[in-house]
């Protein structure tokens, strides 16, 4: 039995990744999105996540039930096992991660196509202002890691821009996809 691919969508802070997986689902509904835990309150707003504490994170680590868990920002992010595990009826998942823990997904989430997003600096910059989540300084030290490379050894990546209008950006994605899965 094939296995369903999961699409790590990656990028830098500002780069859209949330509105890229939001719209590939409304125009497809076979992709279903992953939902992260992190310990950030949920009002925070952004991506639809669950919130929780440092301590019920930690607990649910012990318990094994996150397939893939890092740190970044100063916050605890995790993949619930159980939204990999249920891949019935989907036609790829599709899930935010840090590009520091690629490598370790492609080990655990496999089969795993890498979508890597980018922007013009500029976009980048507008699009944290306009979010309204860091201070300047924050927004600073997001904009400073943007050019961050993937790692050496990632099996199948596609990279798509996302400075332009979020309807082409789909268009590309679904259409890479497409030849990435063949």
């Amino acid at each position: 039995m094939t296995l369903v691919p999961v699409v790590a969508v990656v990028g830098p802070s500002g780069v859209g990744k949330d509105s890229v997986m939001v719209a590939l689902k409304a125009r497809d509904p076979g992709f279903r999105l992953v939902r992260r835990v992190i310990t950030r309150p949920e009002q925070t707003g952004g991506e639809s996540f669950e919130g929780v504490s440092e301590t019920d994170f930690q607990i649910r680590l012990a318990a094994d039930a996150f397939a893939l868990s890092w740190r970044a920002h100063g916050l605890s992010y995790g993949i619930p096992a159980a939204a990999i595990a249920e891949r019935k009826g989907a036609r790829a998942l599709l899930v935010n991660l840090s590009r520091g823990v690629l490598l370790r997904a492609q080990e655990v989430l496999h089969p795993l196509i890498v979508l890597s997003l980018t922007a013009r600096p500029e976009v980048l910059a507008a699009r944290l202002a306009a979010r309204g989540r860091e201070d300047a300084a924050d927004q600073a030290l997001r904009l400073g890691r943007a050019g961050m490379t993937l790692p050496d050894g990632l099996r199948r990546v596609v990279t798509i821009d996302n400075s332009g209008p979020l309807d082409l950006t789909v268009d590309a994605v679904l259409a890479q996809l497409q030849r990435a899965s063949a």
